[in-house]
């Protein structure tokens, strides 16, 4: 196992190194300048030239990679053109919001899932099992935009039960209940893509196991379908299932950006779009990154699990 994760740690430098090359050079071909933003319309090109070279912009597009590179190596991810702030010091304000709204959501949604999943596979073909593989494909189609405005304007705005976004409500000193009201429609949102995909490997999993021998023989020994369920087929159905959880984390990722937006939630996701807009490419390399860094480790503690799920399954 050891050997294993030398190995992929070894592979995974060059290729979040291929990662920061392909990003840095397509953000730098996006239209426009930062130093646009610092200027008035009547700027005179003069103007824009001083202002590019304050920032390090005049240099080829290679040497400035190459700069930025050099400030990683150093434990540096550059300095925001927006505000002149440290990226490791914005980044690092803005990742627990982040991981709170995301390790929530996958919590809820694997809750959910896992449940119902297995209801699903037990009472195959019948009213129950089509409802819920026809709700799975539904939260698995409804985009998060869509449904995070649809869930503002009926229980923010129609019903009044929860804020309409942000982390905190301001005059309330932030406790635990005021951030949980405000944590529960944008866990909804990012939670009901994940569960839907999530119930259709469950209920998937489950009915090959129900078909297997081991399970005929449970059956004939006159155990209960609840020690059947849980102690002989699930753990077996769990197996392909963890290789899923990598793959939620990515998808999680990117829809996180789009659901911290609807909702103003004060994380990555928030902080990207805002950078976007400003084009502040230092900010965004050091999200990219950290993006990139956590889908590996997330595939790697994936195959981990794996091993430990099934031990079967070896790692020389």
């Amino acid at each position: 196992m050891i050997a294993y994760l030398i190995r992929r740690l070894l592979i995974g430098i060059p290729v979040l190194l291929g990662v920061t090359v392909i990003n840095f050079f397509i953000i730098n071909l996006a239209p426009g300048s930062p130093a646009d933003l610092f200027l008035s319309p009547t700027a005179t090109p003069e103007d824009v030239a001083r202002t590019e070279a304050e920032l390090g912009l005049n240099k080829p597009i290679f040497v400035q990679y190459v700069n930025w590179l050099t400030q990683l190596l150093h434990g540096n991810l550059g300095v925001s053109f927006q505000n002149r702030e440290p990226v490791t010091q914005l980044i690092g304000d803005r990742i627990g919001p982040t991981l709170l709204l995301m390790g929530t959501s996958l919590v809820v949604a694997y809750l959910v899932a896992i449940p119902i999943g297995i209801i699903a596979a037990r009472r195959r073909n019948t009213v129950v099992d089509y409802g819920v593989v026809g709700a799975s494909f539904l939260g698995i189609s409804v985009p998060h935009f869509f449904l995070g405005l649809a869930m503002i304007y009926v229980f923010a705005l129609t019903l009044g039960w929860f804020p309409t976004g942000g982390m905190l409500t301001l005059g309330r000193g932030g406790g635990f209940a005021d951030r949980l009201s405000h944590l529960v429609l944008p866990v909804v949102v990012l939670a009901t893509a994940i569960a839907a995909n999530m119930v259709r490997y469950v209920r998937s999993s489950m009915i090959d196991a129900f078909g297997q021998d081991y399970i005929r023989t449970a059956k004939a020994k006159g155990l209960g379908t609840s020690v059947i369920t849980n102690k002989h087929a699930l753990r077996n159905a769990l197996i392909p299932v963890v290789t899923v959880i990598g793959v939620d984390l990515s998808a999680l990722i990117g829809g996180a950006i789009v659901t911290e937006q609807i909702f103003q939630w004060p994380g990555i996701g928030l902080l990207t779009i805002q950078s976007i807009g400003a084009r502040d490419y230092a900010v965004l390399m050091g999200i990219n990154l950290i993006a990139a860094v956590a889908v590996f480790a997330a595939n790697l503690l994936t195959d981990i699990a794996y091993a430990v799920v099934d031990p079967r399954v070896a790692y020389a």
